[in-house]
């Protein structure tokens, strides 16, 4: 009895030091991650992380179904790749019509989904809205403006531009399935602003493409200190409320008292909603008639700032398939919001794993499809 209480006092005095130590964050890790027998965040983890609301307004306009809704089956090979990889939602959008419409495993069209880097996109659209209203003043306004630790060296040379285009030279390492790394850290901290601000420039900014979820968290941070406002008040004002989304979203932050939006990752949306916000930028930031966003910085925001990274713009990825261009919002685990303008489709794929081929089965299935409306 008594060696079992001892043992039982080491593992408390063990826990203790490691919640205490700069690795603690690993601890609600293990409960609200591992501990429910995922390897990494899941598509419903939003369930247990704090969120706020991003209110949405009117619903004028739904989508309307296209004449042939839902009437063309899935091919036989590409059901086998649904179930495979826990598909929860895919929907093909072709004209501005809903041509097909499936959930799975429990989920319906008004489930929320996490966005995952998805968000990144939204993000960036706020650093556009922010410059058009003046809280920011362009695409080279330096990061130093709007925090000091930012303002010596290779920092002082970064803008708010390098961050959206994922060129910073940040020091982060994006990793989703290690528990100890500084992505992991950004996921489960209670001050994401104190987080970045400990991070340092050691590449040169504005150079080269590099995918870091820091630069998106910072980007984040300096609109809400530009404008003012909340990222989820100033997403909602700008772009839920005026594309008319038919559900309020949900955003993860890092707790309570500080209130940041994990603004790299993490809007909990269904997959109608996502859809609208594609189809935003499908139109050129346009809605029913309205500018939205400007057009000048939606065209900048879908091509690339590098010619030796010809897949990513700033906020957008960048795709090229079946002989067109096309761009996507892409997170984790294979959440996709796909459009291909010229040909008037959006695709949407939710669900637990991406598979091998990461968008390429759903942008497949997506152009058979109406290959075979084109021939009714």
């Amino acid at each position: 009895m008594k060696s079992a209480l001892i043992s039982f006092s080491v593992i408390v005095s063990l826990i203790i030091l490691l919640y205490l130590s700069p690795i603690g964050y690993v601890i609600p890790g293990v409960f609200k991650i591992y501990g429910t027998g995922h390897t990494t965040a899941f598509l419903d983890d939003y369930k247990i992380f704090d969120n706020v609301v991003v209110k949405n307004g009117l619903t004028k306009t739904k989508w309307d179904h296209h004449n042939l809704y839902n009437q063309i089956p899935l091919s036989k090979e590409f059901d086998s790749i649904i179930k495979k990889y826990k598909t929860v939602a895919y929907l093909i959008f072709y004209k501005d019509s809903l041509l097909h419409e499936s959930y799975y495993l429990g989920h319906n069209s008004k489930s929320k989904s996490n966005s995952f880097s998805m968000a990144k996109s939204m993000v960036t659209a706020m650093l556009g809205k922010a410059i058009e209203q003046g809280h920011i003043s362009s695409l080279d306004q330096k990061v130093s403006v709007f925090y000091k630790e930012f303002s010596q060296g290779l920092a002082s040379k970064l803008t708010v531009g390098d961050l959206a285009s994922m060129s910073s030279g940040l020091d982060w390492t994006e990793k989703y399935y290690s528990p100890v790394n500084i992505t992991t850290e950004s996921y489960f901290t209670k001050d994401l602003e104190k987080l970045l601000l400990s991070r340092k420039i050691t590449g040169q900014p504005g150079k080269s493409f590099k995918y870091l979820s820091g630069n998106t968290q910072l980007l984040g941070m300096i609109i809400r200190k530009a404008t003012g406002k909340s990222l989820s008040d100033y997403f909602s004002k700008n772009f839920w409320i005026p594309i008319e989304a038919e559900e309020e979203a949900l955003w993860q932050i890092d707790g309570i008292k500080n209130k940041m939006e994990k603004a790299f990752c993490c809007f909990a949306s269904n997959a109608k909603d996502f859809a609208r916000f594609a189809k935003l930028f499908k139109n050129k930031g346009r809605w029913n008639g309205q500018q939205i966003i400007d057009s000048s910085f939606v065209n900048l925001s879908l091509n690339p700032r590098f010619e030796n990274s010809p897949n990513y713009g700033y906020g957008w990825w960048l795709t090229y398939r079946n002989n067109e261009k096309g761009f996507l919002m892409r997170g984790h685990l294979g959440q996709y919001v796909i459009v291909f303008p010229k040909s008037d489709l959006i695709i949407v794929r939710l669900g637990h794993k991406k598979g091998p081929k990461n968008e390429g089965y759903y942008i497949d299935e997506a152009f058979k499809m109406i290959s075979d409306v084109k021939q009714h």
